[in-house]
């Protein structure tokens, strides 16, 4: 017997690390694309008005502070209060617990049962379960929580802020340095290149489909872009 038949996870060496980044890995796959798809469109909204650099600069460097700092204080406070969420709902597992041991013990139990376990199977199961750790047995089967794998506010809250930043840097750079005449199609080309790329790094850390992740993340950012453009070509011309 080899020893990836011995243990079948063995070929994979990362499948049981994929879960514990799934939170640093949303908060840094929508930071990186609302920073792309946010400046640049905001970026070519201003340009569709204005042929200022430093005009276009200011927006650029406002925008990606403004965005960035935003979106790692939203995921800072959205994921904390997940986090005590998920806190209290374990006091509480722990407090049953220790007030009606044989009725979790049922309960656990039942939820085997309901996984396709026969009830002879499903109670040894939730014996030996509640032998070796009562409250992560309850926790993963109630209420889908690991107690070691909390989910972390500052991963996330850092994941994003510098995702944010680092996808806002594309198109500021386009919209700074590219000559007037093509500021606008080298930024919907550089953005489309980047949310590319962004799906295609999302769907292999994430082990989901690659094309899907692509065109959805290129289709929402062209047509906000194509929306702000128009957006600023019409104030452009009004003013």
């Amino acid at each position: 017997m080899t020893q990836s038949e011995a243990h079948p996870t063995a070929s994979f060496p990362d499948e049981e690390a994929v879960s514990g980044r799934l939170n640093a890995l949303r908060a840094g796959v929508l930071g990186a694309n609302d920073g792309i798809v946010s400046i640049a469109a905001l970026l070519v909204g201003v340009v569709a008005a204005t042929d200022d650099a430093g005009v276009i600069l200011t927006t650029a460097l406002a925008g990606i502070a403004a965005g960035a700092l935003s979106m790692g204080v939203g995921e800072y406070v959205s994921v904390s209060s997940q986090r005590d969420a998920e806190k209290a709902q374990l006091e509480r597992e722990k407090m049953w617990h220790d007030h009606r041991p044989e009725w979790e013990l049922d309960q656990l139990a039942r939820l085997h049962m309901e996984t396709g376990m026969s009830e002879a199977t499903a109670r040894a199961a939730a014996i030996e379960q509640t032998a070796f750790d009562p409250l992560a047995a309850h926790a993963r089967a109630h209420l889908g929580i690991d107690p070691e794998e909390l989910v972390n506010p500052w991963h996330a809250a850092f994941a994003s802020l510098g995702a944010f930043t680092l996808g806002g840097i594309f198109p500021l750079l386009t919209a700074v340095l590219a000559p007037d005449a093509f500021k606008v199609p080298l930024t919907f080309a550089v953005v489309i290149v980047a949310l590319a790329v962004s799906g295609t790094v999302s769907a292999r850390l994430g082990h989901a489909p690659r094309l899907r992740a692509i065109v959805r993340n290129v289709l929402g950012g062209s047509l906000a872009m194509a929306i702000t453009y128009g957006i600023g070509t019409f104030a452009g011309t009004a003013l």
